[in-house]
């Protein structure tokens, strides 16, 4: 039995992972190998590692796991898991089965896009989520914003303040929008639905719903994300509704309502970012790795009704 299994090893679970090597407890980090920026060319933002790629960062993470023999990756999608604390029972999709004392859930959650040709082609690349993340690569270009969710509105004033002087809400006819403020900040508003885009080198193309064409350094949107057959849902985790999908709720130690049970990461954030997914796993490696030491010490997430 290991003393902590983690699903998901990218950002949080790999630096929750080097925590509990650090303190020679075993772990094993299950991985379905699908980082939720795959498609991104550079995570910027990230100190000592600005514009380099996802995956090279992911690859030194797990290089500095190779001295501590206590911790292992596996490749493999985990199905089902049940049990509690001290008595976690994982089955991964080939039918392995894999026991542990305590749990952390860094596994990210799954973001759907619109159902517009070629966005996911061109997602992470010229269909973009995150203004901090993304925003200077595209400074002083027209930029577009694709509303999907009332906190659009939020997201295209935000571009408009410092990335751009040029940027233009298309909202489909999209009820809750803050259309004064969005006017007063500079937005340019457009009700037309976006039918068709094509990303390239330079930019993004769109193809409007009157068979017009606009073109656009960007295209920014936040998509929901949902957590559809999460380990969390399994164990029974409790859960908060954000303003981009549902999320764990976690405790100052990265606790969730389920004793035994960590989360970290996206899973447990209203927002993405990689910094944080980092403080995240660190948190939620020591909360478990306290957990084992001294049993009782971190309660549950109290959950009121």
């Amino acid at each position: 039995m290991h003393d902590v299994a983690i699903i998901g090893g990218s950002f949080a679970g790999l630096t929750a992972a080097l925590q509990l090597g650090r303190a020679s407890r075993s772990v094993v980090v299950i991985d379905a190998g699908l980082p939720r920026n795959r498609t991104s060319p550079g995570a910027h933002g990230v100190a000592g590692w600005d514009g380099m790629t996802p995956a090279e960062i992911l690859a030194r993470f797990r290089a500095d796991l190779v001295p501590y023999p206590t911790v292992t990756t596996q490749d493999g999608v985990v199905t089902t898991v049940a049990g509690v604390q001290d008595a976690f029972a994982l089955t991964l999709s080939t039918g392995q089965a894999i026991a542990a004392r305590r749990i952390i859930l860094t596994h990210g959650v799954k973001d759907i896009l619109p159902d517009i040709p070629g966005i996911t082609q061109a997602w992470g690349r010229r269909v973009l989520h995150c203004p901090y993340c993304h925003g200077y690569e595209v400074k002083g270009q027209p930029l577009a914003v694709l509303a999907v969710h009332p906190m659009s509105g939020h997201q295209a004033m935000l571009l408009r303040a410092d990335w751009s002087d040029d940027v233009t809400l298309f909202s489909s006819g999209m009820e809750g929008l803050h259309t004064d403020a969005l006017t007063a900040a500079g937005v340019k508003l457009d009700d037309r639905a976006i039918t068709r885009l094509q990303g390239d080198d330079t930019g993004i193309g769109l193809t409007l719903s009157d068979a017009a064409t606009a073109r656009f350094g960007a295209l920014f949107l936040g998509p929901r994300a949902v957590l559809d057959g999460s380990p969390a849902q399994q164990l029974g985790c409790a859960l908060a509704d954000g303003p981009m999908g549902p999320f764990v709720r976690t405790g100052p130690m990265a606790q969730t309502s389920v004793p035994g049970v960590f989360a970290a990461g996206d899973v447990a954030r209203a927002a993405p970012n990689i910094n944080f997914a980092l403080g995240d796993g660190a948190q939620a490696g020591t909360g478990a790795h306290a957990s084992l030491v001294f049993p009782g010490f971190i309660t549950p997430l109290e959950v009121s009704s």
